[in-house]
């Protein structure tokens, strides 16, 4: 495990409940694999790196499946998970709020992750916590600047480049739709003020979602420092949401593995059509 700075307990949410209906599948999205894992595991391996006090999974469709490919990810490790299940899939915040009997007590800070961003450095999420910690804030996230951000919510900042809010593409203004910076879903909180900003959330739509990128502005308008952590790589901290995302994800690591091959001193004739996994050892 790569060790933390500080001695605060760190706890860590994965919500992987949903469907993913932008698969077009029936399989949960987190179960689909990418370098011959499922997605979750891969996000359970960098969750598990950090010095963790316990990694808790927000688990839906197919949960049974999402919860056996967590447990062999973690092998002997496996009680190192628990499992809370999101009966309704109702938006990120409510996914969040489904952990709430086990967490709102919590005095750790709690790393809130995706099911879906394989890609995700175990230095990043650290160097997260890391900050999050040394601005004493009580929610930090992470963002990212994209050259195309439509369709992402957008970091707006204030006159000191400080958090003003997230604004989500549908109700951005056109200057605000402008911005490059966008929210990566990736978050740092104190748990117990998550919690307590939690019972302010309203319901976003008709459908009765609960949004946690409505718990910045909640804290901030308490009072609370928001922290943003503007991270430099945008591909690794970005989402699966479609088959072309996998398969282009999927590219992106077969030829990492051919390029630190090639680096060992493997030979490959024709290396753009040649596949191997992820894991390989040749010699």
């Amino acid at each position: 495990m790569i060790p933390q700075q500080q001695q605060r307990p760190l706890d860590v949410l994965i919500l992987a409940a949903g469907l993913g209906t932008r698969m077009k599948s029936q399989k949960a999205k987190v179960l689909h694999e990418l370098g011959g894992h499922p997605l979750i595991a891969h996000v359970t391996r960098k969750a598990h790196a950090l010095d963790h006090e316990k990694i808790y999974v927000v688990v839906g469709h197919q949960a049974a499946e999402v919860e056996a490919a967590v447990r062999r990810e973690l092998g002997s490790n496996a009680d190192a998970a628990e499992f809370v299940t999101q009966k309704q899939q109702r938006g990120t915040g409510h996914a969040v709020m489904s952990a709430g009997e086990a967490l709102k007590d919590s005095d750790s800070i709690l790393l809130v992750l995706s099911g879906d961003v394989p890609l995700v450095r175990v230095e990043t999420l650290q160097k997260l916590v890391d900050y999050h910690q040394a601005n004493g804030a009580a929610c930090s996230i992470l963002t990212v600047k994209l050259e195309s951000p439509t369709g992402y919510g957008r970091m707006v900042r204030d006159a000191s480049e400080g958090f003003a809010r997230i604004v989500e593409q549908k109700d951005a203004t056109p200057e605000e739709r402008l911005i490059r910076e966008i929210n990566s879903g990736i978050y740092c909180f104190e748990t117990i003020k998550l919690f307590r900003a939690l019972n302010e959330v309203k319901p976003a739509n008709q459908q009765g979602e609960y949004y946690l990128t409505d718990v910045p502005a909640i804290l901030a308008a308490g009072g609370e420092k928001i922290a943003i952590y503007l991270h430099q790589d945008a591909r690794e901290v970005s989402g699966i949401n479609t088959r072309a995302d996998l398969a282009e994800f999927e590219n992106l690591l077969r030829r990492g593995t051919i390029r630190r091959l090639l680096m060992e001193g493997v030979t490959f004739i024709d290396p753009s059509h040649a596949y191997v996994s992820t894991e390989a050892q040749i010699g």
